[in-house]
């Protein structure tokens, strides 16, 4: 079943899109031929291709979780603009209401 301009203009209006007549019969003549190809590839035979869920095989990109030794307490603090002992000094964002 072929796209027609009444087609497109119904879809335009859904979209809220404007067009010219123009760009109406290019969008016309455009979707036609690409439901064409949708056709042609309807027609190739995979009844030996198995079902994919993606068209590449994925790998998992995440770095693998190895414990290293973390920064001491000394080195860390040093960089803090205000800290006590062992703490890191922080505003208090809490109001008393």
């Amino acid at each position: 079943m072929p796209v027609t301009i009444q087609d497109v203009e119904h879809v335009a209006h859904l979209a809220r899109l404007s067009f010219s007549d123009d760009e109406k019969a290019r969008l016309t003549t455009q979707l036609n031929s690409i439901l064409e190809y949708m056709d042609d590839l309807n027609g190739v035979d995979t009844s030996a291709v198995e079902p994919l869920s993606h068209v590449i095989e994925l790998q998992n990109v995440f770095r693998r979780d190895v414990r290293t030794p973390g920064a001491h307490r000394e080195e860390a603090l040093q960089n803090a603009p205000a800290h006590s002992e062992e703490f890191f000094k922080v505003p208090k964002v809490i109001n008393d209401r």
